[in-house]
């Protein structure tokens, strides 16, 4: 079975400035003192196969403690990350692919939208494990991000 979940958020300010943090490992890093314990880069250097092991904080509602993610595609241009599970996570609970797809869009000169979609495929007996799945992690990383933006914007 296959299926996506989406949302996006409206950020005001230019889809640069926006990608300048989305297209980095430091997306990942300010999040760390209220979503984290902390975030391991296994192998890479934030681009494409650049492997991270993420520590979840307690009482944050993760799922998961902690797994392993890899970083897919890094896309200066068009301003597109996407992000899947390497190891552990819900690869665990009988997924053969779990992503995330992070998408920073132009609206005007100084607003664009935060867009977030997970895609995931699982195996036929494993079907009921989808009711783990939510957006809502990303939702919170993608308005924290977008906070960080706002509270940081070059005026």
């Amino acid at each position: 079975m296959i299926g996506t979940l989406s949302d996006e958020f409206e950020v005001n300010v230019s889809a640069r400035e926006a990608w300048a943090l989305y297209g980095t490992l430091q997306f990942t890093y300010i999040c760390v003192p209220d979503l984290f314990d902390k975030v391991d880069v296994l192998k890479g250097d934030g681009g494409p196969g650049t492997i991270l092991q993420p520590f979840t904080k307690p009482g944050t509602g993760a799922l998961f403690y902690t797994y392993e993610d890899e970083i897919s595609k890094v896309d200066d241009e068009n301003m597109v990350k996407e992000v899947r599970a390497h190891k552990g996570g819900y690869l665990s609970l009988g997924f053969n692919s779990y992503g995330v797809r992070f998408e920073v869009i132009k609206k005007s000169k100084n607003s664009c939208i935060t867009k977030v979609t997970v895609h995931y495929d699982v195996k036929e007996g494993f079907i009921s494990n989808t009711s783990h799945v939510s957006i809502e992690p990303f939702t919170a990383l993608v308005k924290y991000s977008n906070n960080h933006l706002i509270n940081n914007h070059k005026k």
